[in-house]
């Protein structure tokens, strides 16, 4: 799934999916590393989602 087309609701339910799976132990070592860094690029999509809908959320309490 590419970046600029994922919802913060999907970004959201796809890194606890892979949560859940590192903290089951079902992620083997062959992919540990790639899942750890597909978590911390839909991490970062989650921040930078919720830092624009505060922004706008401000602007909109400004007016």
């Amino acid at each position: 799934m590419k970046n600029k087309e994922i919802s913060y609701n999907e970004a959201l339910g796809e890194l606890e999916s892979i949560l859940s799976s590192i903290e089951s132990g079902e992620a083997d070592i062959d992919t540990l590393s790639a899942r750890v860094s597909r978590a911390t690029e839909l991490i970062k999509i989650c921040r930078e989602r919720l830092l624009k809908v505060e922004s706008e959320v401000k602007k909109i309490l400004e007016n």
